[in-house]
């Protein structure tokens, strides 16, 4: 188990999307944090946005770049809450074609350590359309972190054994066929 340092890395084109009604480029953490971690893993920033607590607006986004062929994958930031502008996992619902509920189980199960109990707040999850990787993680600095650094930074690496996402890509589409 871990990073097999005899294979050769593989970078990925990754979209950034922060879900939020008061971040502005400015002093959004979240996404800046998950462009840092990125770009220093060596994979490629495809786009960033940040969109409005909005199901349509966020729907509409995640179509867009899921039928981006330039875009192997999506994380979103905010919105994963249990308010009512919380709506990040109701779009994701209506875009993906298969669920990773292990992703928002193992989140909360690493969120734990850090923020207690609070954890059963979050809706992280992910899931796959189109052959695009969909992570979504709630808002704050600290969850992105962790988000990044316990899973996505590992499982984003093709180098990662026994598995991981990456080793994948390739036969994420056999349904179409």
């Amino acid at each position: 188990m871990g990073i097999d340092l005899e294979k050769a890395f593989v970078p990925i084109n990754i979209a950034i999307m922060t879900v939020s009604d008061t971040r502005t480029a400015e002093n959004d953490t979240s996404g800046a944090t998950l462009v840092e971690r990125l770009s220093t893993a060596g994979h490629k920033l495809a786009d960033r946005v940040i969109i409005k607590d909005d199901v349509n607006l966020i729907v509409a986004k995640l179509r867009q770049w899921i039928g981006d062929p330039q875009i192997d994958c999506v994380i979103t930031s905010g919105g994963t809450g249990v308010t009512g502008r919380d709506v990040t996992p109701e779009a994701f619902a209506k875009v993906c074609e298969k669920e990773i509920p292990g992703f928002g189980e193992l989140f909360r199960w690493i969120s734990l350590k850090s923020i207690g109990t609070s954890t059963v707040q979050s809706r992280a999850t992910a899931g796959v359309a189109n052959g695009t990787y969909l992570f979504a993680l709630p808002g704050s600095t600290g969850a992105v972190k962790d988000g990044w650094d316990e899973i996505l930074k590992y499982q984003l690496d093709i180098r990662n054994q026994p598995c991981n996402f990456v080793d994948l890509m390739p036969r994420l589409k056999e349904h179409l066929r």
